[in-house]
């Protein structure tokens, strides 16, 4: 077995990969003041981002739902790899090789499963690609020639083929030094009578990348009429492969999503092509699957719920394709995006209408015009005859309960107006009551909730969590508050700070999760260390720290901005000489009460000693009072 990775080799890798543009591969990053980005957080579900980055310091904290680390642990946690998998898919992007304290450097050895499953699939794509050239991959090339796609364009999406006969691939990756076990784990391969065989042979095939750009799996297209396969068969559930958790195309759509705030949701690998073809480089696709929650979230990170983010639904126009558009309409709500459909009006999908009539037709194609909450709604109301009450009456029993699911009040009134209009029915506040009926209705059945309140802030979410054994913290303390500020200095402006916080002790502090962030910074060195190398000083405050929960709120307080805009030395003072005179005055009160217990009759010597503690703890403070920083 290889030991651990060398010390410096891990710095080197922190050093060399920027978190910023790690957690980009994610999500969409916006400016959040303060030299930090913000987006919303991939670790829980959120509407407003409390998720931050900060790139100086090389951290994440999300205030929502306290994750936080630096980009080691952001790719542990967003792909669930172990700390030696992260630090070498990392180290192979930076191009810096590890050394390792026992047994050497040998790759084969030393790659966690992920990263043996993942290499698997990159060398079995160019396998693939390379096939495509191959003379009996001319039914593949004619395939492609025929839907508009000439040479570069499968290059481009890494279109390949996979032969015909049983064990091409897999007796290729075996040598390469991939084992039975990795291959059928992969689904690269699959149990044949006497060993593994290959999975996909004699189809066109699609790597499936995840939003990192991975290949995590394969779509394979039938192309043989005695093929007696499905028309398209897909990469099985794997350790590294969900397909209701990866979109085809997102790794090339991902850029233009969050730039335009727009996304378009086709059917099929070829409709993703077509679009990307015909300019339309937002498109991706589901793989084999509904779309659902899981593709939901993926979207939303990168479109960040703004106000005029659009997310559009192409399928054909068939039964089936309506019944795709229905399904996604279930979770329509799930986005605060506003949704479209668009359906061709011959019904033929994105790469069967480039090919007719050419990208201008694709890209007015996904132009968004009928929202999908119309046609949901005109799906429902064609049903009936609404040329009698009694069905105009069903209709409306049908389509209200959409309607009363839609969460914006605003929103809620307008389609109710709207389905009144599609119903024929003349009273407008007919529609609109019953529609809120049935909303109030379903929110009692589920049950009410405490009143809504103001979103909490950096401080107040702190708050919630502190420690059982310490004081809850509270903005409206101001004790906490200049704690607080006071450590981020020390944590994010060591140079300020500095020497003098190194002498603060801990008793300074009087809350218990601050204390211990205290403790930590003179376990790691103390301040004056992050003067020499800030990063290097934050991993080792971290390292320092005894549990999770204090190394939470060291990130959260390295990140987290500073309360004034333009910080300063005397800022910083004030900062130091508030905590300071708040020690002083606490021991003040000490002594005063130990004077009280004395009394007139005690030991002449005590008596004298606690009085000129209290009067040395007085002049000191009407110096920090008068003088500031310079008294400290």
């Amino acid at each position: 077995m290889a030991g651990r990775i060398n010390d410096e080799d891990v710095k080197a890798v922190r050093d060399a990969v920027p978190i910023d543009a790690v957690v980009s591969e994610y999500l969409q990053l916006r400016n959040a003041g303060g030299g930090n980005l913000k987006g919303l957080c991939p670790f829980h579900d959120e509407k407003s981002p409390s998720f931050q980055v900060s790139p100086s310091k090389g951290l994440f904290h999300c205030f929502g739902c306290q994750e936080g680390g630096d980009t080691i642990t952001f790719v542990m946690k967003v792909d669930h790899l172990s700390f030696s998998e992260v630090v070498e898919r990392l180290a192979g992007q930076a191009g810096i090789t590890l050394r390792y304290e026992e047994g050497g450097y040998n790759p084969s050895h030393q790659r966690g499963e992920r990263i043996r499953l993942v290499e698997a699939h990159k060398v079995a794509a160019q396998f693939y690609m390379d096939q495509l050239e191959s003379a009996e991959a001319e039914i593949g090339r004619k395939f492609l020639a025929e839907r508009g796609f000439d040479q570069a364009a499968a290059a481009h999406f890494g279109v390949g083929y996979s032969p015909a006969g049983w064990d091409h691939l897999t007796r290729f990756l075996r040598g390469k030094g991939f084992t039975d076990k990795e291959l059928i784990t992969s689904g690269i391969s699959q149990e044949g009578r006497r060993g593994p065989i290959d999975r996909f042979r004699g189809r066109l095939m699609w790597p499936i990348r995840d939003i990192g750009g991975e290949v995590v799996g394969f779509g394979a297209r039938r192309l043989r009429e005695d093929d007696n396969g499905p028309k398209y068969l897909n990469t099985p559930e794997t350790p590294i492969y969900r397909k209701s958790q990866v979109l085809y195309g997102i790794d090339l759509a991902k850029k233009e999503i969050a730039k335009s705030s727009r996304a378009v949701v086709v059917e099929g690998y070829t409709d993703v092509m077509a679009c990307h073809l015909a300019g339309i480089t937002t498109a991706i696709a589901t793989c084999g699957t509904a779309f659902g929650g899981d593709h939901i979230k993926i979207l939303r990170r990168l479109l960040m719920d703004n106000g005029s983010a659009r997310v559009i639904f192409t399928f054909d126009g068939d039964s089936a394709g309506q019944k795709a558009a229905l399904r996604a309409f279930e979770d329509d709500q799930k986005f605060a995006a506003e949704t479209y459909i668009a359906v061709a009006p011959d019904g033929m999908d994105p790469c069967d209408l480039r090919l007719a009539k050419g990208d201008e037709a694709v890209a007015d194609l996904v132009e968004p015009r009928t929202p999908l909450f119309e046609f949901a709604l005109r799906h429902i109301v064609s049903r009936y005859d609404l040329e009698t009450p009694a069905g105009r009456a069903a209709a409306l029993d049908e389509a209200a309960p959409v309607v009363a699911r839609i969460k914006n009040s605003g929103a809620q009134h307008e389609v109710a107006v709207q389905l009144a209009g599609m119903l024929g029915i003349l009273d407008t506040q007919f529609v609109v009551k019953r529609v809120s009926q049935l909303a109030r209705w379903a929110r009692d059945r589920g049950g009410r909730g405490p009143a809504p309140s103001r979103p909490q802030q950096p401080y107040e979410a702190a708050a919630t969590r502190a420690s059982a054994a310490g004081p809850a913290l509270t903005l409206r303390n101001p004790v906490y508050a200049t704690e607080r500020e006071l450590l981020k200095l020390a944590l994010q402006r060591p140079e300020l700070v500095s020497p003098a916080f190194d002498a603060y002790g801990v008793d300074e502090f009087t809350a218990a999760p601050y204390v211990a962030v205290r403790e930590a910074i003179i376990e790691a060195g103390g301040a004056d260390l992050g003067t020499q190398d800030p990063q290097a000083y934050l991993v080792r405050v971290r390292e320092a720290a005894p549990d999770d929960a204090v190394r939470a709120m060291v990130t959260e307080l390295a990140v987290e901005a500073i309360l004034r805009r333009s910080v300063d030395e005397v800022y910083a003072g004030q900062q130091l000489v508030a905590v300071r005179r708040r020690a002083v005055d606490r021991r003040i009160r000490d002594v005063q009460g130990s004077l009280t217990r004395l009394g007139t009759h005690s030991d002449p010597a005590r008596l004298s000693a606690v009085q000129e503690e209290l009067m040395v703890l007085q002049r000191y403070d009407r110096a920090l009072q008068d003088l500031g920083a310079q008294a400290l």
